[in-house]
């Protein structure tokens, strides 16, 4: 009985530790689960903050990529294009098809140079039609990267001749009137002088400007300014645009290399190779 008595406690006692490592284990347990759920869903880190600006960054590059390829058919082509207007001269086709840049266009036709001004030699094997407009930007890229290079190797060999024609696009307001003020100056022989000018001072082409490089050129101001005023020439420039639209221009500048039609502010290369193969023939 003793030992049994004896034996009783420390069951007891055992059993009392039992259930104070239960409770322990629970409480643990309650713990943990407490910390679960405080626990946050996401932890910032270095690496994560780098996942999420390169997938940041690849979303921007996609947007952009979309946006360029939409955009794209705006980028300007080398070649100002005739729009409709109500205001485009009744005299005159409107043309509205946009060229395709810097290629040969159909077959050869039989340009005529009218009675405008030719620069280098009259019996040359070549002969460039160039219909232009004096405040197209295409038309004084052309003269200011390119002309210097044709002029140098083929016009004043004699290889080739160059006829300007004016081709006035309706929605720049003063190249109706620069294309005048040229053939006043051609009353004069001052055709090519007051072409120059013009294409050198394209931002300033208002009928006082014009005016004043009449005065530049040491022209006789008075018959060049009753010439302007009067637009004496005004018919001759539309008559150049009416036969530029009935040979297919629809924009500036645009060449005809003995009738072969090349559209836009193209190289010195994509003449080169057109003039030799036509000097060749």
């Amino acid at each position: 009985m003793d030992e049994n008595n004896q034996q009783m406690p420390t069951d007891a006692a055992q059993t009392g530790n039992d259930a104070v490592k239960v409770e322990k284990v629970e409480s643990s347990s309650v713990s943990a689960s407490s910390a679960d759920e405080t626990k946050p869903l996401f932890v910032v880190t270095k690496n994560n903050i780098w996942k999420i600006s390169s997938g940041i960054l690849a979303i921007f590059l996609v947007v952009a990529l979309v946006f360029l390829f939409k955009s794209g058919s705006d980028i300007p082509t080398g070649a100002v294009v005739q729009q409709p207007s109500a205001a485009a001269q009744p005299s005159v086709a409107n043309p509205t098809a946009a060229p395709v840049q810097g290629q040969v266009q159909g077959p050869a036709l039989q340009v005529s140079v009218d009675d405008d001004p030719v620069k280098g030699d009259k019996n040359a094997k070549v002969t460039i039609v160039e219909f232009s407009d004096y405040q197209c930007p295409f038309c004084g890229r052309f003269f200011r990267d390119t002309l210097p290079q044709i002029e140098e190797q083929y016009v004043r060999t004699g290889k080739i001749k160059m006829v300007f024609r004016d081709f006035p696009l309706s929605f720049h307001e003063n190249a109706q009137k620069a294309g005048e003020a040229a053939e006043c100056a051609e009353d004069q022989d001052k055709y090519w002088e007051m072409h120059d000018k013009l294409f050198q001072n394209q931002q300033k082409l208002a009928v006082t400007d014009l005016k004043q490089y009449a005065t530049d050129l040491k022209l006789d101001t008075k018959k060049f300014n009753d010439c302007l005023d009067s637009s004496k020439h005004k018919a001759e420039v539309q008559k150049d645009m009416a036969d530029g639209s009935s040979y297919g221009v629809s924009g500036t500048p645009a060449f005809f290399i003995n009738g072969r039609k090349l559209v836009g502010a193209q190289p010195f290369s994509a003449f080169k190779s057109i003039i030799d193969a036509e000097l060749d023939k």
